[in-house]
């Protein structure tokens, strides 16, 4: 008989809400949907964990599968509906300068570069961990662990200057 997976949900959630929220672009509404699905397909059954990684990075994984499937579902929609809704400008304009920097810095780098960084950083991951999570083999997953860290350093010192 298996465990019920809740309470560690429970324990995990603030990480994985910040996982869907950097898996979402910073839309908060869009993450809270996202991480709403993924605990429903989590305990339905549509997604099981194997105990092949650690029960954290099996629940990014499908946090971040989740996350896509619903930009690909949107992106479809948009398509044939125009142009989705200007971004929220209140919420732009309560960022400080550092951190609107440091987001430009990340939003530059590519995807796989500003994913991994984030789970690195912000989600107490290991590159090997993060590696799963993106699946993606350990190897690729350090060197965009260490070209995303030095894109990163370029850019936030070009901010810098005048």
């Amino acid at each position: 008989m298996t465990q019920p997976l809740e309470p560690d949900l429970e324990a995990l959630h603030p990480a994985s809400f910040g996982w869907a929220l950097a898996s979402c672009g910073w839309d908060r509404e869009e993450a809270e949907d996202v991480l709403q699905e993924a605990y429903v397909k989590v305990l339905d059954g549509a997604a099981v964990f194997d105990g092949r990684s650690s029960l954290k990075t099996w629940l990014f994984g499908v946090i971040r599968r989740t996350a896509a499937g619903r930009r690909r579902r949107r992106w479809a929609r948009a398509l044939s509906l125009g142009p989705p809704p200007p971004r929220d400008p209140e919420s732009s304009a309560r960022a400080s300068e550092t951190r609107q920097a440091l987001t430009r810095a990340l939003e530059a780098l590519p995807a796989r570069q500003r994913e991994l960084l984030h789970l690195v950083f912000y989600q107490d991951l290991t590159v090997e961990e993060a590696s799963r999570v993106l699946r993606i083999s350990v190897g690729a997953a350090r060197t965009h662990y260490h070209r995303g860290k030095e894109r990163l350093r370029e850019q936030l010192r070009g901010e810098d200057r005048p």
